[in-house]
């Protein structure tokens, strides 16, 4: 069962890809909160899969780094106790836990040094294969439009899971994504996050698959655990 962190193989092959294209891709990555489901456990912390949830998620980020997709700088929101590895940037809402629409303005906020990137991804630490969408919400989002259809330019492409759109599992405009989470330069605190992106204009794409489950409790992630690895190829 100790496998280490899981990169591998695959992805969502549905909506095409962005493989060695495209502009360049911050990443915020939401790791802290109370985890009230989780006893107060740090979820970032957690470990399946012989790592840490949080790791899983980085090695798969490098993966996609490495086969071509143009993945920038990634800023992990959570507190000191939860250790990065070297080159991962840190941010923090101050005063903590602000709620997820104030984290990612802490991560965008700590991006803005020295220059943003034209589009930032927003991911959560106990969603641990999310980074598997990725290629797919860039190759949408790149397209443009229903369906890619190429008409107009949204704001983002978030991954819909049923009748649950996924806002913190998308690929955002940084511009749009800002003024969503800062109006004014003012970050939002204790506000949903329907209530803040749903302002957006967003193209939502359909993904039932690993990448787009959450580990909320123990049964989820044990779930998880004793699952094996989904080797999936993009397509």
């Amino acid at each position: 069962m100790a496998q280490g962190p899981e990169p591998g193989g695959g992805g969502a092959g549905r909506g095409g890809g962005a493989r060695g294209s495209g502009a360049p891709i911050d990443v915020v990555v939401l790791a802290g909160g109370t985890a009230a489901r989780l006893g107060g456990a740090s979820k970032a912390d957690v470990v399946a899969r012989g790592a840490r949830l949080l790791d899983h998620l980085l090695a798969g980020l490098a993966r996609l780094r490495g086969e071509g997709l143009a993945v920038g700088r990634v800023c992990v929101v959570a507190p000191e106790q939860v250790a990065l590895p070297d080159g991962v940037l840190r941010a923090l809402e101050d005063p903590p836990l602000g709620g997820p629409v104030a984290g990612i303005a802490a991560g965008l906020a700590r991006l803005e040094r020295p220059g943003p990137a034209g589009l930032t991804a927003v991911l959560t630490c106990d969603a641990p294969e999310s980074w598997r969408a990725l290629p797919v919400l860039a190759g949408r989002l790149a397209a443009g439009g229903p369906q890619g259809s190429g008409a107009g330019e949204e704001d983002g492409a978030v991954v819909q899971d049923g009748d649950h759109r996924q806002y913190l599992l998308g690929l955002y405009r940084t511009r749009a994504l800002r003024s969503a989470v800062a109006p004014g330069g003012a970050a939002l605190r204790d506000v949903a996050v329907r209530r803040a992106l749903g302002v957006l204009d967003v193209v939502a794409v359909p993904l039932a698959g690993p990448e787009a489950r959450d580990l909320d409790t123990w049964e989820e992630i044990r779930a998880w655990d004793t699952h094996p690895p989904s080797f999936r190829q993009f397509a």
